[in-house]
């Protein structure tokens, strides 16, 4: 679901929703819709197949969201995609990224958590992210990570546990990813995102755990596709 937040004291609740086989459904359904039914010239279909698939998303519910992004099934709901935004307890900024059905409800929903967790929903926030192209890749046989983030034309290339991640110009996105692939790197995720362009370091322990809280919640509900903030995750 995209690089998103990964704090190590969440994980375990995170992959225990029963929302999940929903959100891979719908990731599956936009990237359909967005650049076919493809996966060898859709990557990020190929990709959401990847990790629906490493989810145990049943086989037929990964065939009836490719239809429906396709628009070969019509139950009379259509998926789309939408950002919100705003300050999270602490003035921890935070952008919302959503695929939903209905605006009105995610929306709702969304305004609810903010309110209810000392936040301010539709604040405008964006300026204090960077738009990005954000390759995730894994390379057993890495030597040079930097050196390669340079050939691929990536700007910067930061190490989490076993995992790269590249950022780039949005532009540059596909080209990146494919000269990756090209240097023998297993790319798990290639999207266009958002970077904190600075970050809150002056957060206690107790102030750290009610915005992961926070963030939790917004990640809970069943609309929400990726997250992003001002803290790291």
């Amino acid at each position: 679901m995209g690089k998103s937040w990964k704090n190590p004291m969440m994980a375990a609740n995170a992959a225990k929703k029963g929302a999940k086989i929903t959100k891979h459904a719908r990731e599956i359904q936009v990237a359909t819709k967005l650049g076919g039914m493809d996966p060898e010239t859709n990557s990020r279909l190929r990709l959401a197949l990847d990790k629906a698939r490493a989810d145990s998303v049943p086989k037929d519910t990964i065939e009836r969201a490719i239809k429906k992004g396709a628009g070969l099934l019509d139950d009379g709901s259509q998926i789309e995609e939408t950002t919100y935004e705003g300050y999270g307890p602490h003035q921890v900024a935070v952008i919302i990224e959503a695929q939903t059905d209905n605006k009105n409800r995610t929306s709702t929903n969304i305004r609810n958590i903010f309110t209810k967790n000392d936040g301010r929903f539709g604040d405008s926030v964006m300026w204090m992210f960077d738009r990005v192209a954000l390759i995730e890749a894994e390379n057993p046989n890495v030597k040079d990570a930097e050196e390669d983030a340079i050939e691929a034309g990536a700007n910067e290339v930061e190490k989490h546990d076993n995992t790269y991640v590249f950022y780039g110009a949005p532009e540059d996105l596909k080209s990146i990813e494919t000269s990756l692939t090209g240097r023998g790197w297993k790319v798990t995720t290639s999207e266009l995102s958002y970077k904190a362009k600075n970050q809150v370091t002056d957060l206690s322990d107790e102030a750290k755990k009610e915005v992961y809280e926070f963030i939790q919640l917004l990640d809970d509900n069943d609309d929400t596709s990726r997250i992003h903030a001002t803290i790291e995750l």
